[in-house]
């Protein structure tokens, strides 16, 4: 418990949203070392929010690891994983369970969730005794992407395979235009989004011509970027930015940086944007 605790030493926190996150985050980081152990990384790469978050200092949390298999291959399961997680918690003195999640339609996604069951520590504010985390694996990737091996120094040192930032862009924005949360906004998409273009991140269009082209959002695998920027425009003229802030707020510290939110706020972003393969 002594690693874990020095783990969470570094976070702020001052409410019960600061516990929740730092633990969840903590147990994150935990997962990737068993998922290394277990030798996933030779034939996976992580990518998403959590991943913008742990390696390149995203200043937001996240709730879900998710993952790319290098090829496809739809045999893939997480199950035989499962053993090397438990066993990187067991040894922390953290008590999970993990389960596949089990699909009633065929998808190309695999999941799993992973659950603290017994509090880890006591503080002056209430114990987590359900921070639940869900693992994803594409296991039939769009192609065009490129990975980059990233160094974790807790809860030992150990090297992730993950995408490029590019391509981590790609998929982000990906995200972003095509989502379907039904009236559920994702706030966090846009939160991401201002990030790669406050950070001067190019975005391999190739890539995400590749991801739209196999969701079928577009009828080929090539887009310019005058109609990437056509797409983004009609997204940003569709969606109500107060329900956008609303679910970003508990993910972040500085609420006041959200304040200018707003369809013409992000309008003006596209003008900032930078691409790989212009």
């Amino acid at each position: 418990m002594e690693i874990f605790e020095k783990m969470l030493s570094k976070y702020s926190m001052a409410t019960t949203a600061d516990v929740t996150n730092a633990t969840r985050e903590l147990m994150q980081e935990i997962a990737l070392a068993g998922l290394y152990r277990g030798g996933f990384f030779e034939n996976a790469a992580f990518y998403g929010g959590t991943c913008l978050r742990i390696f390149h200092g995203l200043d937001r949390f996240s709730e879900d690891l998710d993952f790319s298999l290098l090829s496809s291959n739809p045999n893939f399961s997480l199950n035989p994983y499962f053993k090397s997680i438990e066993t990187e918690f067991n040894a922390l003195g953290i008590a999970i369970e993990i389960k596949e999640k089990l699909k009633s339609n065929k998808t190309n996604i695999e999941s799993a969730f992973l659950k603290q069951t017994l509090p880890i520590y006591s503080l002056n504010l209430p114990n987590n005794k359900n921070i639940k985390i869900k693992i994803e694996v594409d296991t039939n990737p769009p192609l065009g992407f490129s990975t980059e091996n990233k160094l974790l120094l807790q809860p030992f040192s150990f090297f992730i395979k993950t995408f490029s930032l590019p391509d981590l862009f790609a998929g982000k924005m990906h995200a972003l235009l095509f989502r379907n949360w039904k009236n559920r906004i994702k706030g966090r998409d846009w939160f991401d989004f201002e990030w790669y273009v406050r950070n001067g991140i190019e975005l391999n269009l190739s890539h995400f011509a590749q991801r739209a082209f196999q969701s079928k959002h577009i009828d080929s695998n090539e887009l310019s970027i005058h109609e990437f920027i056509e797409k983004l425009k009609t997204r940003i003229e569709s969606v109500d930015f107060k329900l956008v802030k609303s679910d970003i707020v508990n993910f972040i510290k500085n609420k006041e940086n959200i304040e200018i939110w707003s369809k013409e706020y992000f309008l003006q972003i596209t003008n900032y944007l930078k691409f790989t393969n212009p």
